[in-house]
């Protein structure tokens, strides 16, 4: 069930259910322990007092012989907590006529072994006595005198809630940096360092301020490593250009013979192929940043779709058979034109690797979405293969390419896809990648502002 399920994994909901036990365990063991002595001293200590204490009243009320009903009224009244009945020949009188039997401590029943106060079934010899003239007196305890009973069970029930409820407080403020500690967590895990985990002052030398403390330290460390890794990618990037460059002029220098032709022709597509990745590598780490610089201006949507395909048809002829649906009257929206076109480039052209021998068509979907329609909803969609479900989360991540089934032939390695959710992430959108069964689909979504 699911109070079972939130009780299971919940420290705070598990310690107040110890709370909560623990307060009636020792509510138990008082009470059952109190009755258990009363019980034991009952026979060595109450009960003789009791005796000479009912000797006595039934003295008062017959100190001739004869039982004097003014004398039964007026202990009555001094004690109201008592019923006094007399029972003979002369004398018929009861204190509480409502009463239907004079009530001991507790009147023994028929089939029990015990009662409340002892063992001892005798109770007619404790409160019972006999005149001279043959009266029989008996004693016994007035009910009205415990009507306050239920109330007080309901006063020390209500405490007992209260008490719970104010450790059910106090236990929550406690626990209260465990919710600080694993919103920092995620937003670490998310690459989000700016925002450490926020710690009150009284709370910092405790076990919960120091664990927060060391995860901001590990933040701040991991932060740094990323940074220092970023900085030598870069560097390395922008080395490696100038070599490139020197390359591939020497190359194309080359002489153009029959012998010669085939080599250069495949260094250069290498030496393409570096190139773009080095390209890739440095635009990757500038909208990875923190503060990514987006030159925004006024873009129609449909008109820049097919202005990419127009530029994929040069180099790929199959994206003449692109299938493009666009919604009527797309809002223009302020974009960064070359990396939303990165995007599409990058997105179509992984479509058509991954679906050379699908039977439809790559498909571009164009639609209105957000608030009143101010943004755009981008989808690619291909008729291949697919990938396996466990690796849709990773496909995504750069330098991640799914199982060599899929990328034996296509190529690639694995910054298409990374690239495309920079883009969309740089200009607040979001992307998503599924499987359409057949093929995959890659949603992104672009607002209005």
């Amino acid at each position: 069930m699911n109070w079972l399920r939130r009780l299971r994994h919940s420290i705070k909901l598990r310690l107040l259910a110890v709370f909560l036990l623990l307060a009636l365990s020792v509510a138990f063991i008082f009470i059952s322990g109190a009755q258990k002595a009363f019980s034991l001293g009952w026979r060595e200590a109450a009960r003789p007092l009791l005796m000479d204490y009912v000797s006595r009243l039934a003295s008062d009320v017959a100190p001739a012989g004869t039982p004097e009903v003014q004398r039964a009224q007026a202990i009555v009244s001094r004690l109201p907590v008592i019923t006094i009945d007399i029972a003979g020949p002369q004398v018929n009188w009861r204190s509480h006529a409502e009463a239907q039997e004079p009530r001991g401590p507790r009147k023994h029943r028929r089939g029990e072994d015990r009662n409340d106060w002892g063992d001892d079934r005798d109770w007619d010899s404790l409160l019972q006595r006999t005149s001279a003239d043959g009266h029989t007196i008996t004693f016994g305890l007035n009910d009205t005198a415990f009507e306050r009973r239920p109330r007080l069970f309901g006063f020390a029930l209500t405490a007992l809630l209260l008490i719970t409820a104010l450790a059910w407080l106090y236990v929550r403020r406690l626990l209260r940096p465990l919710d600080d500690i694993r919103a920092g967590a995620m937003r670490f895990g998310a690459g989000e360092f700016g925002q450490p985990i926020a710690l009150r002052p009284s709370r910092r030398h405790d076990e919960l301020g120091e664990l927060a403390t060391t995860i901001n330290t590990m933040g701040h460390d991991i932060e740094q490593m990323l940074e220092a890794q970023r900085a030598l990618l870069l560097a390395i990037s922008h080395e490696l250009r100038s070599p490139l460059t020197r390359a591939r002029l020497n190359t194309e220098l080359l002489p153009d013979t029959a012998d010669v032709t085939p080599q250069r022709e495949a260094l250069l597509r290498d030496l393409a192929e570096m190139a773009k990745l080095i390209s890739d590598l440095l635009e990757s780490e500038r909208l990875a940043g923190r503060h990514a610089a987006l030159n925004r201006e006024p873009t129609d949507p449909a008109q820049l779709a097919r202005d990419v395909i127009d530029e994929l048809a040069n180099t790929q002829p199959a994206a003449h058979s692109i299938r493009v649906h666009t919604a009527s009257h797309l809002p223009t929206l302020p974009l960064d034109r070359i990396r939303v076109k990165l995007l599409l480039r990058n997105l179509l052209d992984n479509a058509l690797r991954h679906s050379a021998d699908a039977p439809l068509p790559v498909e571009l979907h164009i639609r209105r979405t957000g608030e009143a329609g101010q943004g755009i909803e981008l989808e690619v969609r291909d008729h291949g293969p697919g990938v396996p479900d466990d690796q849709l989360p990773h496909l995504a991540q750069a330098f991640f390419r799914p199982d060599t089934a899929r990328t034996r032939n296509a190529g690639g390695v694995g910054l298409g896809l990374y690239l495309c959710r920079l883009v969309a992430q740089a200009h607040g959108g979001t992307f998503a990648v599924r499987n359409a069964k057949p093929g995959l689909a890659v949603t992104v979504t672009l607002p209005g502002r």
